[in-house]
């Protein structure tokens, strides 16, 4: 009898494990996939646009890939972004941000911050239990995970903190060499978990953006999605002081009106919106006023324009290049490019390797070839550099 109730247990125990095994396995695939879709947009690319696009070094200032459990070195068949998919994209540089709180019914109106998500998410993919309740150590993680994928890359993906790592990285992509540049961010400096001596840390880690918040309010400023919707804390203006000070650029992107208006009204380097839209073409409370965007200009930054329903009101690229337009139209060819969101729990028309639809789109909408290339990359390019590079 003891015999076989030991099979038994031994059997159940078997069962058990198995079961974890394949929860803790298939769940985060399952999770990412569900999140992160393309639904295919139908676009004849002509071999004018084919031959550009072979000749772009892109830049894209927000992508949450850091937040799936995913291996962005080997090609995926989830999701938006892996090395792979940027190398045939002719991706020279990618931001990468860091999410580390989301709030249970997120939405674009409004939001409370007592609630989150991503705990569940960093406990189900088995990340380190430091994760678990820190919203500082998530973002060490996404770091952590950015540079180990760089060391295994063998060399075609580099981790950028100095504008001479973006001078290095163009001139060996103009040489032959395949590589591209990844640049951290963060989304939302809730991580700083209130202590503005954190900047200091995350800088460390290598991040060199950060928006101020994201779908709820925070102690660093009020977001377009949150409860009060306010302006720049007391910490907030600090933070904004130091971030200018060490070289990391501010991201607008999700902050308030009045967010945006007090940064817009103190700073002293150029900022950026790293992914959106214009209201003037897609009337969603997170995209940018006419306003907003001409402050932003201002400053010398530029404004990224997404691949999603949110940022352009379609999935179709004209709808991107309809939004690129207006921003030319209204502060010039210098202060637009792009911001995909990709991987960001939205749905596209296109991954990263199909971005060429987004060269058609401009070229069918009039855009010349040297147009072309600051907004598919020499834009953002040309800012990061500027902007990583701590006040002198």
């Amino acid at each position: 009898m003891r015999r076989w109730l030991s099979i038994g247990l031994a059997l159940i125990a078997a069962v058990l494990f198995a079961s974890a095994v394949r929860f803790f396995v298939v769940t985060p695939e399952r999770i990412d996939r569900g999140q992160n879709k393309v639904q295919r947009v139908a676009v004849d690319i002509t071999p004018a646009a084919q031959a550009l696009q072979a000749t772009l070094d892109l830049a894209d200032m927000h992508a949450d890939s850091l937040l799936w459990k995913r291996n962005l070195i080997a090609r995926s068949d989830r999701g938006h972004i892996d090395l792979p998919r940027l190398i045939e994209g002719r991706y020279a540089l990618q931001v990468f941000s860091s999410v580390t709180k989301s709030p249970k019914g997120q939405n674009y109106d409004a939001n409370a911050g007592d609630t989150d998500t991503i705990t569940n998410l960093a406990i189900i993919d088995l990340q380190p239990p430091r994760t678990w309740f820190s919203l500082l150590q998530r973002s060490l993680w996404h770091a952590e995970k950015l540079h180990s994928f760089a060391d295994k890359s063998a060399g075609r993906l580099r981790v950028i903190t100095t504008a001479a790592d973006i001078d290095r990285l163009l001139a060996d992509r103009k040489n032959g060499m395949t590589v591209v540049g990844g640049m951290l961010s963060i989304e939302g400096l809730h991580d700083l978990e209130g202590n503005i001596d954190n900047l200091d840390v995350l800088y460390a880690a290598g991040f060199r953006m950060a928006g101020l918040a994201h779908f709820f309010d925070n102690d660093i400023a009020g977001s377009m999605h949150g409860v009060a919707k306010g302006g720049l804390t007391p910490l907030g203006r600090q933070v904004v002081q130091r971030m200018e000070a060490m070289g990391m650029i501010v991201d607008l992107a999700h902050a308030s009106h009045a967010a945006v208006a007090d940064v817009l009204a103190m700073a002293s380097r150029p900022v950026v919106s790293s992914h959106g839209g214009v209201q003037a073409t897609c009337k969603v409370n997170r995209n940018l006023t006419d306003d907003e965007v001409r402050g932003v200009a201002r400053t010398g930054g530029v404004v990224g324009i997404g691949f999603w329903q949110g940022a352009v009101c379609s999935l179709d690229p004209n709808n991107v290049a309809r939004a690129i337009a207006h921003v030319r139209d209204l502060v010039g060819i210098d202060h637009v490019g792009l911001g995909s969101d990709f991987d960001g729990s939205t749905t596209t028309g296109f991954d990263a390797s199909g971005v060429a639809v987004v060269t058609q789109a401009l070229m069918s909408s009039g855009f010349s070839e040297d147009d072309i290339r600051k907004v598919m990359g020499g834009n953002v390019l040309r800012v990061l550099r500027a902007g990583i590079a701590p006040k002198g």
